[in-house]
């Protein structure tokens, strides 16, 4: 029964792909084969007593992805019936020993898909099988599991160690471990940047981190200390002498430049605009329902400066010519940053916004007038205004003009929306677009939610941030203290200047974000105040009322009005 139970989850959930095909056949009578006729009696005992009752939480420990832990654990609830019990596992006497060279051998689903973990041999053959992000994990395949767990440290917990151990068939051969032990394993994060206490962390490795929405809003530039950190992989250490920055696939071959010819040989451009992470306010959908991803908060968005040759003039450099549109489509960028495997953070844009003369997509390599922090991308980073987040990349390393999207992950599985109705049953990855600009999106980042104003004050001072995507200015906020009933309209803030609106920018390049602020009398006699903001801008595009609408299982583009709610005490 314990076979056919796990035949049937690999045709229900189909292999290596996010389309929930049928598994092919050869994949069906691997298992068959390796659960039934592989290895000895004693090994096939083993297997048995150590069932993956948590089959499916595994590939977050190695995809390191909070998405795909999450995924899994949504199925282990499913999965409990095949549990064992521990008395089960106390009668083995003695597991298999193998050798590395045996784990080596089993690197694909025709082989199995084996791995080691402080000396211990472990076989996800089926788990890799069904699950959509199963061609990261065959990245670990034959080899250890120490130098993943080092750089996705994030599920170093108990109860994900508890999760591999049902998989484990055996041990590895004391020879093996050995020499395992004299390969010292370095720290992938142990170079990273020192960070300003003031961040609010949502991850240590990779380091993820907002400002507290209060600093947030005192500044209409962001300082580069407190401007949220998105990371991914480890910050990478990159000499600016020997900086390279590769660019193909135009006609005069390939153009490297270096740092110096891109500061001398390129017009500096300087531009003020706002980055937002696509998963900004993703907290307020796990209010409603359990989403995947880091719990951002408000503030996982802030405002610079950045100066840097513009990409259109780096590409007609490099031999651009206008006949080129009419088969090239996107412009793919990698970064130097990369995980054990040599992998690199990588993501694309359209084409036409990267030559787009109005575009201002710029090779920056300052921020706030200095050199890009290491965090930020040092010494060259992308900067596409008007788009999210993850299209800006850091470290830039090659730039590549192509009649494709970026394959990179995330591009092609991550970084997308989906309905309300879509699971992680039934969720196809190809068949959203990748995130490009970012919705409408305004918060209250003072007062605080659950914060307490006095009733003598007689008003309360409401402060926040606006901005949309795409260069479209926002030209309205509207707050109400009485959850919707009643509304003024904020004071906009547009510059450096406390109360000085600067003038608005030229149509489609409104960059930055606007802060706005407001002061409300106090409703009589109410005890409690339901502060809401939502913001309009210049296509008259405005941000939904409610979270549930526009949930969905990444939590990304959460934009809907946002809510605090106030005490009010009496004298």
């Amino acid at each position: 029964m314990l076979l056919l139970r796990r035949c049937r989850s690999l045709t229900r959930f189909g292999p290596l792909n996010t389309q929930r095909n049928p598994v092919a056949p050869a994949v069906a009578s691997c298992a068959v084969r390796l659960w039934s006729s592989g290895g000895s009696e004693d090994q096939r005992s083993y297997r048995h007593a150590h069932g993956p009752r948590w089959r499916h939480a595994l590939a977050g420990l190695l995809a390191g992805t909070g998405a795909v832990l999450a995924y899994g654990l949504h199925h282990h609830q499913a999965d409990q019936s095949d549990s064992t019990s521990l008395q089960t596992i106390e009668k083995i006497s003695t597991p298999p020993i193998f050798t590395q060279e045996e784990v080596n051998s089993h690197r694909s689903l025709e082989d199995g898909v084996w791995v080691t973990y402080k000396g211990g041999v472990y076989d996800i053959t089926e788990f890799v099988a069904m699950h959509p992000g199963g061609e990261k994990i065959l990245l670990a395949a034959g080899g250890a599991l120490e130098p993943f767990w080092a750089l996705y440290a994030v599920h170093n917990q108990e109860h994900v160690l508890e999760i591999l151990s049902e998989y484990k068939v055996g041990e590895l051969s004391a020879e093996d471990q050995k020499k395992q032990q004299t390969v010292k394993s370095s720290d992938p994060y142990s170079s990273d940047p020192v960070r300003h206490p003031a961040l609010r962390i949502n991850s240590l490795k990779p380091f993820n981190a907002e400002p507290p929405p209060e600093i947030l809003s005192d500044s209409y530039i962001t300082p580069s200390a407190i401007f949220f950190k998105r990371n991914h992989l480890p910050v990478p250490q990159v000499d600016p002498d020997s900086y390279q920055l590769r660019v193909e696939g135009l006609s005069e071959g390939v153009l490297m430049l270096s740092l110096k010819d891109l500061k001398t040989k390129f017009k500096k451009h300087t531009i003020t605009a706002t980055l937002q992470c696509a998963g900004n306010r993703r907290s307020e959908m796990n209010k409603v329902k359990q989403v995947k991803g880091l719990n951002w908060g408000i503030a996982a968005i802030s405002n610079a400066t950045w100066s840097g040759a513009r990409l259109r003039d780096v590409l007609m450099d490099a031999g651009y010519y206008p006949d080129v549109s009419q088969w090239a489509r996107h412009v793919q960028f990698e970064g130097l940053d990369k995980d054990v495997t040599g992998t690199t953070y990588g993501a694309s844009i359209p084409l036409n916004k990267a030559i787009s003369e109005d575009g201002d997509v710029l090779l920056a390599y300052e921020m706030n007038g200095e050199d890009l922090p290491a965090d930020h991308g040092y010494p060259v980073r992308v900067i596409v205004p008007g788009t999210v987040g993850a299209r800006n990349v850091k470290w830039l390393g090659k730039i590549i003009v192509s009649a494709e999207e970026s394959h990179s992950h995330w591009q092609q599985n991550d970084y997308k929306g989906f309905s309300p109705g879509t699971d992680w049953d039934t969720v196809d990855f190809k068949s959203a677009p990748a995130i490009q600009e970012l919705p409408i999106q305004s918060a209250i980042t003072m007062p605080a939610d659950g914060a307490v104003v006095d009733r003598s004050d007689e008003e309360v001072t409401i402060k926040g941030y606006a901005w949309s995507g795409g260069g479209r200015e926002v030209v309205r906020v509207d707050v109400s203290v009485d959850g919707g009933k009643t509304w003024q309209v904020a004071q906009l803030r547009s510059s450096e200047k406390e109360q000085a609106p600067a003038p608005s920018p030229p149509p489609g390049q409104a960059w930055a974000w606007k802060l706005w602020e407001v002061t409300a009398p106090l409703p009589q006699e109410a005890q409690e105040l339901e502060i809401v903001c939502k913001a309009v801008d210049n296509s008259y595009n405005m941000q939904p009322d409610t979270v549930s609408p526009i949930w969905n299982l990444r939590g990304v583009l959460s934009n809907a009005w946002h809510r605090v709610k106030v005490k009010v005490r009496e004298d």
